[in-house]
């Protein structure tokens, strides 16, 4: 899959599919994007290859208090993806929105649904929980399988000696 910002400055391509797609009713999501919810597929920030202009960083608050450090087109600042504190900067949250085709990532679960706005109505059969919930019950095998993988390659390149770095 491919996608960008609005004018095009900052493209990306994704590989594979996404860990899980969360739709996302908290207030915090609802004023950043100004609309009843977040829509982020989660990727393996080295699943999520720029192919054009790198976005601008910029740290926000969050409702953690961790805050969140969102990658914005430095033209038209459209939040392409975003890390936040709990996640690291392993997992990007990409915003469904900026894919060429965003029909192909349609949400696996709605969360924070306490503060879904009244009026919205989720489709018959959506698998939707009031804040949040526990991983190990919503996420697919081969998803939690995927971040034991990346776990694993990180704290691999961590222990990696840097030999032009004597203290390591």
């Amino acid at each position: 899959m491919q996608g960008g910002c609005s004018c095009g400055h900052v493209r990306y391509r994704v590989e594979g599919t996404p860990l899980i797609v969360h739709a996302c009713h908290c207030t915090w999501c609802q004023r950043e994007t100004g609309t009843v919810h977040a829509l982020n597929a989660l990727f393996e920030a080295d699943h999520v290859v720029h192919t054009a202009a790198q976005p601008e960083l910029v740290q926000t608050p969050s409702a953690s208090g961790r805050g969140q450090i969102i990658a914005r087109c430095p033209h038209c600042k459209v939040a392409v993806w975003s890390n936040y504190g709990q996640a690291g900067p392993a997992v990007r949250f990409l915003r469904v929105g900026t894919l060429d085709e965003p029909a192909r990532c349609p949400p696996d679960i709605h969360i924070y649904t306490s503060t879904k706005l009244p009026w919205l109505v989720l489709p018959d059969g959506a698998k939707a929980v009031p804040e949040f919930y526990e991983v190990a019950e919503i996420w697919p095998a081969a998803s939690r399988e995927r971040v034991r993988a990346m776990r694993r390659r990180l704290k691999e390149q961590a222990a990696v000696p840097d030999t032009a770095d004597p203290g390591s």
